[in-house]
């Protein structure tokens, strides 16, 4: 089995990484920038058995995009599932955000799921899947999440389109919404993230915050041939924290 993690070398995409480290198991890291947080996630995946690659390489460009793509077919003939996590966190409201800054979010959030399932059209064969990862601010107007929100909304229409095409591929697209979780990202968006988390978890349905691990359960639930019918939903898991 073969998987690509854009944005995989830390948080949700760490998670779902080492959820589909088998043993034997191909998982290419994508990543832009931190070296050393990429060499720390090959470690933990080769750790548990699987082959670790690691995809330097800025997917928000169409060039970045089909150069990961490439780097993945000079090691496997196909790709089993494409997970995108990667985002470019901007903070600022729609009326003041500089508009080149919120064109590059757009790109790495939105944009680069078209870039990246292009590129692997050549690896994806019968029962391969494709699964974005979105939140609560593609729907709702979050203060500040401007950027990431839209860029997120993107990828989801770009999901259902995706899906009409794919399926007869036999290729499955799909996207898992989470609830705030404690990424880099989270806390580059927001001052105060350490309390809007623990907010959530007191206000949480469920009683309790979610956890990387049932982000990356999910992904490996609509991955799995359970899902074999699953095309084209956006599916959230926040313990029920978006129903109030």
């Amino acid at each position: 089995m073969s998987i690509l993690i854009t944005g995989g070398s830390k948080g949700i995409g760490l998670a779902i990484a080492l959820r589909f480290a088998q043993p034997g198991n191909h998982v290419f890291v994508n990543y832009s920038a931190d070296d050393g947080a990429a060499a720390e996630a090959a470690r933990q995946v080769e750790a548990r058995g699987a082959h670790p690659h690691l995809v330097k390489a800025d997917i928000g460009t169409v060039e970045g995009a089909h150069a990961a793509l490439a780097e993945v077919g000079r090691v496997v003939d196909g790709l089993d599932h494409l997970v995108h996590c990667a985002v470019q966190p901007v903070m600022g409201s729609a009326l003041e955000l500089d508009p080149h800054l919120f064109d590059r979010a757009l790109q790495v959030t939105g944009s680069a799921l078209l870039y990246l399932v292009q590129a692997a059209l050549p690896l994806l064969r019968r029962g391969s899947s494709v699964i974005m990862l979105s939140s609560r601010g593609s729907r709702v107007a979050i203060p500040g999440y401007v950027a990431l929100g839209a860029g997120k909304a993107l990828g989801e229409s770009l999901i259902r389109y995706l899906a009409v095409e794919l399926a007869p591929r036999g290729v499955r697209a799909n996207v898992v919404a989470a609830g705030p979780l404690p990424t880099d990202a989270f806390r580059a968006m927001f001052t105060d993230a350490e309390e809007r988390l623990r907010a959530a978890a007191a206000s949480n349905p469920s009683g309790r915050q979610i956890d990387f691990e049932d982000v990356a359960a999910l992904v490996e639930f609509l991955a799995s041939d359970g899902a074999a019918m699953v095309q084209g939903q956006v599916v959230m898991v926040d313990g029920g924290a978006s129903l109030r």
